[in-house]
């Protein structure tokens, strides 16, 4: 087990989550490496709904799924997060959240708190009963600390009739390490 990297915990809980033929939603879609995780997974008859609000997020995304060819059981929406509702109606398997910016670029276009917030209480109305959402947070910026502080607050706050969440952190490390928080709707 990888204790030194918050996506290898994610990855490890997204593993286990059954997905063949299944719809997931990338709130996050970055260079697209996620999104070609979580197109490999669904397989065939799977769908994958990728967000982003950067061109260049898309762009990236869709070169690597067009290398992998899985392009075709993806749909890439330049949009925030936070209108999912708009383009996705229907039960999802999972949902994965990879907070911050856009890996290689300049720190200037990040997520923010209130539109995460809401984007992750319309993903949660989508889970279905089983389904898996995971949500890296990473409070090393200034926005960053606020998403930490807000997604706490909320996922402590949900009721536990109708999930379970957890908050997987690192204990030893003083400069606001990343942190994985991960909520599933019961069965």
């Amino acid at each position: 087990m990888d204790l030194s990297n918050v996506r290898a915990w994610t990855r490890e809980l997204w593993d286990a989550l059954p997905l063949d033929g299944g719809k997931v939603i990338d709130a996050t879609v970055g260079n697209g490496y996620d999104t070609v995780y979580l197109a490999g997974r669904v397989g065939e008859k799977g769908t994958v709904w990728g967000f982003d609000v950067q061109e260049q997020a898309l762009e990236a995304a869709k070169q690597q799924l067009r290398g992998a060819g899985l392009l075709d059981r993806c749909r890439l929406i330049k949009d925030s997060h936070e209108n999912v509702d708009l383009y996705v109606s229907e039960p999802v398997d999972g949902v994965m959240f990879n907070l911050g910016w856009l890996p290689g670029t300049e720190h200037v276009v990040t997520t923010q708190a209130p539109s995460t917030i809401k984007a992750v209480n319309k993903c949660l109305r989508l889970l279905k009963k089983g389904g898996l959402m995971t949500v890296c947070v990473y409070p090393g910026h200034p926005e960053g600390e606020k998403e930490k502080v807000a997604l706490l607050a909320w996922a402590e706050a949900l009721d536990d009739t109708a999930f379970d969440a957890r908050v997987t952190a690192y204990l030893n490390i003083t400069k606001r390490p990343p942190l994985l928080i991960a909520v599933a709707r019961r069965k």
